[in-house]
């Protein structure tokens, strides 16, 4: 058990983190890389689940619908209900919670169970960022909290760079069986590393409901952000759910899937840990680069990819706009409520997964109707107000 005690956020810190404070940031970090490929990894299996299971691509596609409904809710209540408990212990548990939830659904028979073992996801992945979203501040000092943010946040590139592509793999290898119970135990491996590394986090203070819809009443930044959330989160599942099926039309091949979602995956992760250095000065560049980038990404992607190389050069775009997406948008949150950043980040988790569910259905509907790359479009056309909205946003 480790022995270490957290930094308090206060002008007393360190000036420089320490090993054991940034072994406490990996942890939280490898969490959210396992938390984050449990949400995404069915994007790499859809088809052979599908299959298995005896539905639509469409229909498979509410393996990310439910879990983000699921954490829409979650997130706030989470926040509330685990106000006044140690932070460290509600992460081992969620940690549990996710590794349960990912041997059930390897085990599933049929939709029906498949669709109960991602409720599990979703209750995980909502209380998991309520929580994690915005711990760098209790971790290291004031002035690493934007690289601490990015390490953290850094768990989302490394899943979609190495968790969606491994178990993509595997999933090729040994079956998606095999790939979702090796998560289930790499949350096991999560659950001993927080243990280790992680101090003890004190609550530091309670959080009653009213304080949800008063920040968001009070904030106009909160209130932009969760707009921004919105169009970009839902604006990149609509079409990335089906990436499988978008790059099988275009001629990649259900075997080459793994590498070009390694593709975007590395480019991803690049972005992320660049966003340290830029969130921090051009936090409204960064945030309407992201979205032009993304939407380009699309748009090429829907009319001039016809081979390998032209998918893995549009995906690399892809991969480095949706990189900076999660530390962006954090950020924003940060400024736009300082002093309240648990509130703040449990607003952003609910509308980020309420996004995510709201992109994946409605790229199904369209997928099991028309061509699959017609969801590109609407991705592209859903960033567009980003930028806009950016440059002129007061907040």
């Amino acid at each position: 058990m480790t022995t270490l005690r957290a930094r308090p956020h206060s002008g007393a810190a360190l000036e420089r983190p320490t090993l054991g404070q940034w072994l406490a940031v990996a942890a939280v970090a490898l969490g959210v890389f396992v938390v984050m490929t449990a949400e995404i990894l069915p994007v790499g299996l859809l088809t052979p689940i599908a299959g298995d299971l005896g539905v639509s691509d469409g229909t498979a596609g509410l393996m990310l619908t439910v879990p983000g409904l699921v954490a829409a809710v979650a997130a706030p209540l989470s926040t509330v209900l685990t106000g006044r408990a140690d932070r460290r212990l509600v992460l081992l548990g969620l940690a549990v919670l996710v590794a349960v939830a990912n041997l059930a659904a390897a085990l599933a028979d049929g939709i029906a169970v498949m669709l109960a073992a991602r409720v599990l996801v979703g209750a995980a992945i909502g209380a998991f960022w309520s929580v994690a979203g915005g711990i760098a501040v209790r971790l290291v000092p004031p002035a690493y909290v934007p690289r601490a943010t990015a390490a953290i946040y850094g768990g989302i590139g490394a899943a979609t760079v190495l968790g969606v592509p491994a178990g993509t793999f595997l999933g090729d290898l040994l079956g998606w069986r095999a790939s979702l119970a090796a998560l289930g135990a790499l949350a096991l491996v999560a659950l001993a590393a927080i243990a280790a590394w992680v101090p003890r986090l004190p609550s530091t203070g309670t959080v009653r409901f009213a304080a949800l819809p008063r920040l968001l009443r009070d904030s106009a930044g909160v209130r932009r952000g969760l707009a921004l959330t919105f169009l970009i989160v839902a604006g990149h599942f609509v079409a990335y759910t089906y990436i499988s099926p978008i790059l099988a039309a275009g001629g990649a091949g259900t075997g080459r899937v793994g590498a070009l979602l390694l593709v975007f995956g590395v480019a991803a992760l690049i972005a992320t840990f660049a966003a340290g250095a830029l969130i921090g000065r051009r936090l409204r560049g960064t945030l309407i680069g992201l979205s032009v980038a993304m939407s380009l990404a699309m748009v090429l992607m829907a009319v001039a990819v016809g081979d390998l190389f032209s998918a893995a050069a549009v995906l690399v775009l892809w991969g480095a706009g949706y990189g900076l997406v999660s530390p962006a948008v954090q950020t924003w949150y940060m400024n736009a409520a300082p002093g309240q950043t648990e509130v703040a980040t449990s607003l952003n988790t609910m509308m980020f997964n309420l996004s995510i569910a709201v992109g994946s259905f409605t790229g199904g509907v369209v997928v099991d109707a028309a061509a699959p790359s017609a969801v590109l479009w609407i991705g592209a056309l859903l960033l567009v107000p980003v930028a806009i909205g950016v440059r002129f946003a007061r907040t």
